[in-house]
């Protein structure tokens, strides 16, 4: 365990007592949620993101030294173990490196080499690879023709040494760890036409880059047009210069007998044992690189999307746009209650304008609805003239938003959507969907797979598995950061809160569906298989508002209750206090004096744990998206064709992707930012400077009318 905690210590550049109190916490089944929230003193204040960093790399190095203690068992079964070798993979630190060690070890299958040592040439190739003889190795060689075991001549013995001296040449880990370090400083990626076809890869078609300098999301692209068959993909090797380092290595005497031998059996090794294997190793490690920045990315930006601010207390209509069959309406109310549905055909074929405007009059005067949220995809922008259009001709102010509608269409046809409106027909569940993400998009994106809610680049091309438990980890974040109503959340909602799964999640929602509502937190022990220790886990990040205890409308935990009481005692206030608001503006500047070092001593509590009660008093119900950019709220609509160069525009932040951002600048198609037009000063990461759903000034600076692109840039001065 030391030597993990001292890894994960220098990797992450924190204290080993930090690591080692995190790991027990973890080892004792608490989540990362938890830990990051309420065990602050005990991991030394360490983020959400630095404990989930944390934890992968425990399960990598456990995982590390399991293989190790497997392998020396392994080969000490062998008769092979030597202290040597114990210490060689006692100190791997890759796990790569641990297999090319015991690679010489790992049982074959019937190569040349095992051919050869079956007739009996494993001594003759010693003879060779020690270059010590004196004696002439062809009457050397001689001695070892048999012809019972398939040897005929000089040649064959000799040539069947060779095979088993290739075969230990490309086994040998420390060669094959310098050669993969010579190709990754010096290999390049050429990239070559595969058919002749137009497609989204010509700029790969005659292309070539080292692999030191080649970026995450070219990686990818290249991945993808060589799946695709439209791209031939090669790794161009520093053959020469690999070649003289193994000669280097191995031939004692350039003028001996055996250096045009071994020279023959290091170049055999190399083009047919070593090249082949490190070619996919390396393009392997690249992928995996690759992949963890598309994740990172992809985590970082749909943390960004479900954070976005809600629109509290109004009444939304959703506009789910398409052509042929129609424009899905339905309007919901400010709890997110299906109010109605229906459909209008103001788009192509149909343009019945007139008659689409007279549904949606009734419907907003019947509802007084306040906000339309339209979907960004299909006819988007023809819906959004129409729309636009039809709010001017009525007495009272409406707004609309663009909101991605990614993944609605998944969610329309999913099971989950089938068991919320089982009367509701599935093409109108888009519409649903549209609406409730302006209303509250947390609540309405973690019901969609990760994978489908439109942020990131290339997710559905890398590790599945790793892409789905890196977002689950940034889903939990988000969920456990804002706080869960209890008595409003649904079954996908609660399924995220720390220490609750599927399982309890809708037992939760059964329990209140048949007792009523929840009062207070530690009625959640009454729900079935949601015993003492996920209700520690989960108590926090569940709200209940008009309960029995005000502390629950906050993220101060059931173990702080009575440091909160005494604290609020001290200051000459009582809990119920905080729900009354001239009370509460009393208890703000009252706390705001606190020494927080001297109070945590006399209530013998951590000081980190009395700031975030005293946070979490001074703010009760407060809602941390609300410090979010809002949502663009337009009321008039701009063309493609009305944009030109040097305009200035307000626009969103759709995505951002290693190479800069899209930005919905109001038309049909969404901008670019690239990454040198974000800042004056160099940028390495576009997520330095702006995140999803951020609200951002633009220049237009190229428009292609041909392909429908907008270049932007932030640098307005220019």
């Amino acid at each position: 365990m030391s030597i993990i905690t001292k890894k994960i210590a220098e990797e992450l550049n924190i204290r080993e007592s930090q690591v080692e109190s995190t790991i027990k916490l973890i080892d004792d089944g608490n989540t990362i949620p938890f830990i990051a929230r309420y065990r602050k003193e005990v991991t030394g204040n360490l983020s959400d993101e630095i404990l989930r960093t944390l934890d992968e790399r425990l399960k990598y190095l456990r995982n590390l030294e399991a293989r190790k203690e497997e392998i020396i068992r392994l080969i000490d079964e062998q008769g092979k173990l030597t202290d040597e070798l114990t210490l060689k993979i006692a100190s791997t630190t890759v796990l790569s490196e641990l297999e090319d060690i015991y690679r010489p070890f790992r049982p074959k299958k019937r190569t040349k080499a095992t051919i050869a040592k079956e007739k009996g040439l494993e001594p003759l190739s010693q003879i060779i690879y020690l270059q010590k003889e004196k004696r002439n190795i062809y009457e050397i060689a001689d001695e070892y023709i048999n012809e019972e075991k398939g040897v005929a001549t000089r040649e064959e013995a000799i040539n069947g040494a060779l095979d088993i001296i290739a075969e230990n040449i490309s086994d040998d880990s420390d060669y094959r760890k310098k050669i993969k370090s010579m190709n990754f400083r010096e290999a390049v990626i050429t990239t070559k036409q595969a058919k002749e076809e137009k497609s989204p890869y010509e700029m790969y078609y005659d292309y070539k880059e080292g692999i030191l300098r080649l970026p995450s999301h070219r990686i990818l692209a290249i991945n993808r047009g060589e799946k695709e068959e439209f791209l031939k993909v090669k790794l161009e090797s520093p053959d020469e210069k690999i070649l003289e380092y193994l000669e280097k290595q191995i031939i004692l005497d350039n003028k001996s007998q055996f250096a045009e031998l071994l020279s023959t059996a290091i170049s055999d090794s190399y083009k047919r044992l070593i090249a082949p294997g490190i070619e996919r190793e390396i393009r392997n490690n690249l992928t995996e690189k690759a992949e963890e920045q598309a994740i990172k990315v992809f985590g970082k930006n749909a943390k960004q999307l479900l954070m976005q601010p809600p629109i509290k207390d109004i009444t939304v209509m959703g506009f789910d746009p398409a052509y042929r069959t129609g424009c899905k309406i339905a309007v919901i109310d400010k709890t997110g209650k299906v109010l109605a549905t229906t459909t209008v055909y103001p788009t192509e074929p149909q343009n019945d304008v007139e008659g689409a405007k007279k549904a949606l009059k009734d419907l907003i005067n019947k509802y007084d609805v306040n906000m339309i949220s339209i979907g960004n995809g299909t006819a988007s922008r023809e819906s959004e003239a129409f729309v636009s259009d039809m709010l001017k001709e009525m007495d009272k102010d409406i707004y609309y938003a663009i909101v991605s509608e990614a993944g609605a269409s998944v969610y329309s046809a999913s099971k989950l959507a089938t068991e919320e409106y089982p009367d509701i027909n599935v093409s109108l569940r888009g519409a649903i969907s549209i609406a409730r993400r302006l209303q509250d998009p947390l609540s309405e994106l973690v019901k969609i797979d990760p994978k489908s809610i439109g942020v990131g680049q290339y997710q559905h091309d890398v590790n599945q598995k790793r892409l789905s438990e890196s977002i689950t980890g940034v889903v939990e974040d988000a969920v456990n950061s804002v706080g869960v109503d209890v008595n409003t959340a649904t079954p996908s909602l609660l399924s995220y809160v720390s220490g609750i799964n599927g399982t309890i999640a809708k037992n939760i929602v059964k329990y209140r569906d048949e007792n009523g509502e929840i009062k207070q937190r530690k009625d959640l022990l009454k729900v079935p298989k949601l015993g003492p220790t996920a209700y520690k886990q989960c108590a926090g990040f569940i709200r209940i508002f008009n309960g029995e205890n005000p502390l629950e409308i906050t993220a101060v935990h059931p173990e702080s209750y009575d440091v909160a009481k005494k604290l609020l005692t001290k200051l000459g206030y009582s809990v119920e206090n905080i729900l009354e608001k001239e009370k509460l503006e009393e208890i703000k500047k009252a706390l705001k004096e606190v020494n927080v070092e001297k109070m945590a001593t006399e209530l013998n509590v951590g000081a980190l744990t009395l700031k975030d009660i005293i946070e979490e008093i001074s703010k009760p119900g407060r809602d941390p998206r609300e410090s979010m950019p809002k949502p663009v709220l337009r009321s008039d609509v701009l063309k493609f064709e009305d944009l030109q160069d040097g305009m200035v525009l307000t626009g969103t932040v759709r995505n951002v992707i290693d190479f800069g951002a899209f930005v919905d600048i109001g038309v049909k198609y969404d901008g670019l930012v690239h990454i040198s037009e974000m800042s004056e000063k160099f940028v390495r990461n576009p997520s330095e400077i702006v995140s999803v759903g951020d609200v951002v000034k633009v220049k237009v600076i190229n428009i292609d009318s041909e392909r429908h692109k907008v270049s932007l840039s932030m640098k307005l001065d220019r």
